[in-house]
């Protein structure tokens, strides 16, 4: 079954028979909603911005970009400036406008027209000027053969007074010359020894001593301190002997003194042991000669000194009178023992002779027993 919709006519607006009709005004109203509706119809599209975060990344780029621009501006700014010359060395830094504009000369070098010269020893590096190392090491060479010429020739005359001691300075340039700091003959070696020696000679005048003569020449000579270190230990060893010499003899003659007294004290020890022992031997030979005389009745009791002496005394000691004295002086000490002139194959002579009769000691009583003599044994009253 169909329906049908029926159509139905659109309501017309009541007109108000009092409002009065103006034509114009819907006529306006019509071309705005004709306008709104072409406007929607070419809205751009949603994406048609950058979003936040491709907002950011631009400003970061534009910024990288302007630093880096800045930069290589800069880097070739520096690089293709004009260099800065050196002030002429005239130039004093009173004038602070010829400062500004150049960059001062530096030290030990000459500058002119804005070229840098370094003075003689020196050589340049970069804007400076050093030291020249060769110069420097033949100069401190030389300088080291004068100080050891000038101090030799100094104390070898402070020891023999022989030789200089003031040089004249041409005269140490000569010698300087003769040395030789450089080898060979080039300009440039001859030039480097030049320097070299004039560096010698400023360090020269630096350490030793320096005068002038009456002609304007200049001398130097080693410093005496100095010229103390080098002596040699001989005449070092002979300056202090002649210095200390009164010292020296006193104290010789009382290490002479002690010496022999310390000598003469051990030979009188010496002495009086060995002659106490040889005492002791002739008692035993004169009691045993008693003893055998008893015993056999065919020899006589007494024995005759000198013949003693030179039994026990080796030939050494036979050359030593006071050895025999001293013997004899204990002999002549001892009452066991007689002594008394006799003359012997018609000869005077002093024997001696034991008078104690069986008066052998326990050691000598062993030896008899032993050898199969009778000879008694007594106790010394």
């Amino acid at each position: 079954m169909s329906s049908s919709t029926p159509k139905r006519r659109p309501k017309s607006s009541p007109i108000n028979p009092n409002s009065k009709i103006i034509p114009n005004q819907s006529q306006n109203h019509s071309s705005s909603s004709t306008l709104t509706s072409l406007l929607a119809e070419v809205e751009p599209p949603p994406n048609l911005l950058p979003s936040k975060s491709d907002f950011l990344n631009l400003i970061a780029i534009v910024i990288i970009a302007a630093v880096v621009a800045v930069l290589c501006n800069s880097i070739s700014r520096f690089v293709n400036r004009p260099p800065i010359l050196f002030c002429d060395s005239d130039v004093v830094e009173s004038d602070v406008s010829l400062l500004d504009s150049c960059e001062p000369c530096p030290i030990n070098g000459r500058c002119y027209k804005g070229q840098l010269e370094c003075i003689q020893g020196f050589r340049k590096y970069g804007k400076l000027c050093i030291e020249d190392g060769d110069i420097y090491e033949a100069a401190k060479k030389l300088s080291g053969w004068a100080k050891d010429h000038l101090c030799e020739a100094h104390a070898q005359y402070m020891c023999d007074g022989t030789g200089a001691v003031w040089v004249s300075e041409e005269d140490l340039m000569n010698m300087l010359d003769k040395d030789g700091g450089f080898q060979g003959s080039t300009v440039d070696v001859d030039i480097k020894y030049l320097y070299s020696k004039e560096k010698a000679m400023e360090d020269i005048n630096g350490f030793m001593d320096t005068r002038t003569i009456g002609n304007g020449d200049k001398e130097v000579k080693c410093p005496d301190e100095l010229a103390e270190s080098y002596k040699t230990m001989t005449c070092r060893a002979r300056q202090w002997v002649a210095k200390n010499l009164l010292l020296l003899i006193a104290v010789f003659a009382l290490l002479a003194g002690c010496t022999l007294l310390l000598l003469r004290i051990r030979r009188r020890w010496y002495l009086t042991k060995r002659a106490e022992h040889l005492y002791h031997q002739v008692c035993d030979t004169l009691e045993d000669n008693a003893l055998m005389s008893r015993s056999m009745g065919d020899r006589e009791a007494w024995l005759v000194a000198s013949r003693l002496r030179d039994h026990i005394l080796t030939p050494k000691e036979r050359r030593d009178p006071l050895l025999w004295k001293m013997v004899e002086g204990l002999v002549e000490s001892d009452s066991r023992l007689d002594r008394y002139p006799k003359l012997v194959k018609g000869e005077s002579k002093v024997v001696w002779e034991w008078q104690v009769e069986g008066s052998l000691s326990s050691s000598r009583r062993k030896k008899a027993e032993f050898g199969n003599l009778n000879y008694g044994a007594d106790t010394i009253n």
